[in-house]
């Protein structure tokens, strides 16, 4: 049987009161809500429908209801209204993953050093975002004449804000209406889908917001651009200088300036589709500065939708044996590392049956 409009309102309204108050709700409580308008009598007989129904349990005779797993189920597929975080949880959000941020890149920068002394070579290190980050949801939230706060929460789970100030007022119907929009078409879209094609479709169906769009486009993908950001960390350069290859000091100096951020930046986006430890050759290399040189690399999961990646950089006539095992053992052991405890798996057994 399929359940009325004001059977889905009172299944709500209890799974909401339940959620709040773990007490059974009667009819009373629902009757007294400030947006009900049914009598506690007409409450009762829809609550025993649904009880019927079997989206309600009845713990006791005379206590009120309790929802079902079926209610349970029903309620998160249809019936839930959508939360929207204050500026304090997102706040606490985005400190939370700031402070991991910033953990992981000084375990980078320990990572790389480590590296360098245990193969005696200029080593790499980075961190970065595994692709794929799209946008799950906007939000619009009124913050004063002229000004908004807009919200994206991300399919990482991460929740960024920006405080955006307008010369022109705005209501909260204009918010709500927009923040449908934006989420009825630039949701589930990665940082390359959008385009000045989508920039302009939204305009025009924005009407009088239209000129909130284009401020909102921006800072969306400047989000999601920083979300695939690579962290990297390059270190040991002088290490180069007690290698036979490097005792000419113009050579040397030559390749230690090459050694940067710049040069070395597609190395992560080489090894994002790789498995196992990658060896590039001379030539084989991504940036001509190297072409002289072998770059060893492997990677590593740092969890949280995070993948780290190690690597040397060193002459052709490098130890490749040694140095792919070195990296690789650093490697194991970091995944490890950084792998979530597992739960101890319950039995089900007492003490006596043990």
């Amino acid at each position: 049987m399929e359940m009325t409009e004001r059977q889905k309102k009172v299944l709500r309204c209890i799974v909401d009161l339940y959620i709040r108050t773990a007490e059974p709700v009667g009819s009373k409580a629902i009757a007294a809500l400030p947006d009900m308008q049914y009598s506690s009598a007409t409450i009762r007989n829809e609550m025993a429908e649904l009880t019927a129904m079997g989206y309600l349990d009845q713990p006791h005779t005379s206590a009120g209801r309790v929802p079902s797993a079926a209610g349970y189920r029903i309620y998160v597929d249809e019936l839930m209204q959508d939360y929207r975080l204050s500026l304090d949880e997102t706040q606490s959000i985005n400190e939370a993953l700031e402070e991991k941020m910033q953990r992981v890149d000084k375990l980078m920068e320990m990572v790389a050093k480590l590296v360098s002394q245990a193969t005696d070579l200029p080593a790499i290190s980075a961190a970065s975002r595994q692709g794929g980050i799209k946008v799950r949801r906007f939000d619009l939230i009124l913050a004063g004449e002229g000004s908004f706060i807009l919200v994206v929460m991300l399919s990482n789970d991460e929740v960024v804000n920006k405080l955006i100030k307008l010369p022109l007022s705005i209501t909260e119907s204009d918010l709500q209406l927009l923040s449908a929009l934006l989420n009825a078409t630039m949701t589930d879209l990665t940082r390359e889908e959008f385009t000045q094609g989508l920039l302009e479709k939204v305009m025009r169906s924005a009407g009088s917001a239209s000129s909130l769009v284009p401020v909102i486009v921006e800072f969306t993908a400047d989000t999601l651009r920083r979300q695939t950001d690579t962290n990297m960390v390059v270190t040991g350069h002088m290490k180069l200088l007690t290698q036979p290859e490097y005792r000419d000091v113009d050579k040397a100096q030559r390749l230690m300036t090459s050694l940067d951020e710049e040069a070395l930046s597609n190395l992560p986006a080489v090894m994002q589709n790789a498995n196992g430890t990658q060896v590039l050759v001379g030539p084989e290399n991504v940036a001509k500065e190297l072409k002289d040189t072998s770059v060893v690399m492997t990677k590593f999961d740092i969890g949280d939708g995070m993948q780290g990646m190690i690597g040397v950089v060193g002459p052709t006539r490098m130890d490749y044996a040694k140095v792919t095992a070195r990296l690789s053992y650093f490697a194991e052991s970091l995944s490890r590392m950084f792998a979530k405890p597992e739960q101890p798996q319950l039995t089900g057994k007492t003490d006596e049956e043990a």
